[in-house]
């Protein structure tokens, strides 16, 4: 009888301790818990080697940007910023969308709620409000720019152009109305649609330059806006069959008929300047069409100033959208995965390799093995290719070939930087340096004008390539156009 009134007593005194640890945990005295769940939470390591650092967000991320010394990592319901170097946060608001705007020296996140107007420009490192928007319903983020779009009624609405750090506008356009589904962040323009890949988020690269020209649809029009000076260019209805797109600072206008049984393209390229035809190709495939009744519904694949699509003989072909050179043909039985407008990465027709090609001279810079399901996309700064069985992350240099970091990973890619990438799987996200992980140290890169490569740009010492050479064939995607 003792011994149960002496378990009696420890069960009472258990009993006792629990209570008063709620008590102090719900007072904020003292809370053991969250320290508890953490242990018994513990996360795995995402890959092998192991990330740089790996920390636990808020929420899935819809899209993770590297800016600088920082990491934007955008939800559902907030934006949370985190330390490049260490993944610490740094500050996080409440927010539904957000978008970077601007380079590493200048770059903003901008952020809003769904269905209300006005936008706030943060700064990255801080969140510090550097502008505020009341009246916005739409905003487009670029590398050197920032557009947005207000309506004081519906067909009287204004575009301006903005220095992403910026307090006056560059220039404001007016456009007769907006389409009902331009509002938030980065609705869609008439331009091109890219490549995807499985296990690489779309916008890996981060933000891109402003392209010269601009589509934006307006009550079944299209108006074409030139972002060096505001102006309105053209003002065009599309024919019954066809779609118009902006690609490379040329209106396209692309026809499909069906005759016979199949469709039937043509594809024709207007200087949006004085409305003259500047190139034409016909039986030109730029996938824009369903099987039903050839109804374009899709804008055409590509990149930047480039446009993929397939040749009358049934190969896949790249076009400079500009002056409508074939820049590439694939061999038979290749496949492209992945295009900008300065070289193209296409599994070999045997499905054991990866071979990325020059865009205008279809050289062969460099090739990989890969299987059959083998992913890949193109940034800047890195190529990233995917594997599976085993799973594999890479960032090569998509100049040579040489190996920036490999990862035995089941993680997604979801953005690359100057120096490496972050990489997540659920809400665990990770960062890991070019180099590291690699299955050899990266080799230096060949001199400039060697077979290979062009080397490193001036004063660069780490082991990612310079995006010296990203700003289009004719120059027009970097600012003032030298760069």
């Amino acid at each position: 009888m003792s011994g149960v009134k002496g378990l009696g007593g420890v069960r009472g005194g258990l009993l006792l301790g629990l209570v008063i640890v709620i008590a102090l945990a719900v007072t904020g005295v003292w809370n053991p818990f969250p320290g508890v769940w953490d242990w018994v939470d513990r996360s795995e390591p995402i890959s092998e080697p192991d990330v740089s650092w790996q920390q636990r967000v808020g929420g899935t991320p819809k899209s993770v940007t590297i800016v600088g010394d920082t990491v934007v990592v955008e939800q559902r319901t907030r934006t949370e910023v985190r330390s490049l170097a260490t993944g610490a946060p740094l500050w996080e608001r409440k927010a539904d969308w957000s978008a970077v705007a601007g380079g590493d020296r200048d770059a903003v996140v901008a952020v809003g709620k769904l269905l209300v107007k006005g936008y706030e420009l943060l700064d990255p490192t801080t969140g510090a409000v550097r502008r505020r928007d009341g009246d916005a319903v739409a905003v487009w983020t670029y590398r050197n720019m920032l557009l947005d779009a207000r309506c004081v009624a519906a067909t009287d609405c204004t575009l301006s152009a903005w220095d992403p750090r910026g307090t006056s506008p560059l220039w404001t356009a007016f456009l007769p109305g907006v389409s009902s589904g331009l509002f938030a962040d980065n609705p869609g323009l008439l331009g091109t649609r890219r490549l995807t890949a499985h296990r690489i988020d779309e916008a890996v690269a981060g933000p891109e330059a402003a392209p010269p020209l601009l589509g934006f649809p307006v009550d079944g029009r299209v108006h074409v806006v030139d972002t060096a000076t505001g102006r309105v260019v053209q003002d065009v209805e599309p024919g019954r069959d066809e779609r118009l797109s902006v690609v490379g600072g040329r209106l396209l206008r692309i026809r499909a008929v069906s005759v016979d049984g199949s469709c039937q393209y043509a594809v024709s390229a207007r200087d949006p300047a004085t409305g003259q035809e500047v190139w034409r190709r016909s039986g030109f495939n730029l996938r824009t069409a369903d099987s039903a009744g050839c109804a374009q519904r899709e804008d055409p694949q590509g990149a930047r100033s480039v446009l993929i699509g397939v040749a009358p003989d049934g190969r896949e072909a790249v076009l400079d959208g500009y002056d409508g050179r074939l820049l590439l043909v694939d061999a038979e039985g290749e496949k492209l995965l992945a295009v900008d407008d300065r070289y193209a990465l296409v599994r070999s027709a045997d499905k054991e390799s990866v071979i990325a090609r020059d865009l205008g001279t279809g050289r062969a810079r460099w090739n990989r093995p890969a299987g059959a399901k083998a992913g890949a996309a193109l940034t800047p700064y890195a190529a990233v290719l995917t594997g599976d069985k085993p799973n594999r992350l890479v960032a090569v240099d998509p100049r040579t070939g040489r190996e920036l970091v490999v990862l035995r990973t089941s993680a997604n890619a979801l953005a690359v930087g100057p120096n490496g990438m972050v990489v997540g799987e659920g809400r665990e996200i990770g960062y890991v340096r070019f180099g590291a992980g690699a299955g050899a140290p990266p080799p230096a890169a060949p001199p400039a004008g060697s077979e290979g490569g062009t080397g490193p740009g001036p004063g660069r010492t780490g082991g990612a390539p310079d995006p010296e050479d990203s700003c289009g064939p004719k120059r027009e995607l970097c600012a003032n156009g030298n760069g």
